[in-house]
């Protein structure tokens, strides 16, 4: 975990009830331990530019690495929804044009039909973003649909200005380094090169170890909670 972004909530002036409140629900979601009919996932998106070469690049010799024209040319930005099940070690991507409402929505139908079709209820963390809302199903979907999936569907969301606390981002951190460094020109060489990558991971079975509790929390973040006299 990003210990140093823990340093600086320490370092927050004042208390922060809601803050401190959607934090302990997170970290009492983390520490349930591993149940496949109520499994816990994490979803996080972002966004790339899409780059291409202006001129092919020279291959890698024994004697150097290959080599990038320095130019090159805009293609555009890929949108990418990232989810995953820490304790299972699994963890999937998908490539959208843009990253609406809509596109929200047809990433969660898949979790739930495809990933998940055997489970009860799939415990969703998510950040805040205002497109993170059982509501974009409801535009997305007609309403019988869009309850069908928002009832399979446990949410708890990461504090405002807290999405360190989604485990998600552990993965697209992980994600940059080891594939989005390259140039990649349009939407299918992105998405053929992220779902090898999540293959790659799926197959090694890749957790995430984490360690921080909500005991440390009152530790490490004590002035984000309320002061009472004893």
């Amino acid at each position: 975990m990003k210990l140093w972004l823990v340093e600086q909530w320490c370092l927050a002036p004042t208390a922060d009830p809601a803050f401190v409140w959607h934090m302990e629900d997170v970290l009492g979601v983390y520490h349930r331990p591993y149940d496949p009919v109520r499994p816990v996932v994490c979803l996080d998106e972002t966004s790339r530019q899409l780059l291409a070469d202006t001129r092919p690049p020279l291959p890698a010799t024994p004697e150097r690495p290959a080599r990038h024209d320095p130019e090159y040319e805009r293609g555009g930005v890929a949108n990418l929804f990232l989810v995953t099940e820490p304790l299972r070690g699994w963890r999937a991507v998908t490539v959208s044009q843009r990253r609406t409402r809509l596109d929200f929505a047809a990433c969660v139908k898949e979790l739930v039909n495809v990933h998940y079709p055997e489970a009860e209820r799939i415990v969703l963390v998510l950040d805040q973003l205002n497109t993170h809302s059982p509501a974009s199903l409801y535009a997305a979907f007609p309403p019988a649909e869009a309850k069908r999936l928002a009832d399979r569907l446990e949410i708890h969301y990461t504090p405002k200005h807290g999405s360190w606390l989604n485990m998600a981002e552990l993965e697209l951190s992980v994600l940059q380094r080891q594939c989005l460094r390259q140039r990649l020109p349009d939407r299918d060489a992105m998405d053929r090169n992220v779902r090898a990558w999540a293959t790659r991971r799926n197959d090694q079975i890749k957790r995430i170890d984490w360690q921080f509790t909500t005991a440390d929390a009152r530790i490490k973040l004590k002035r984000l909670y309320p002061a009472f006299e004893a």
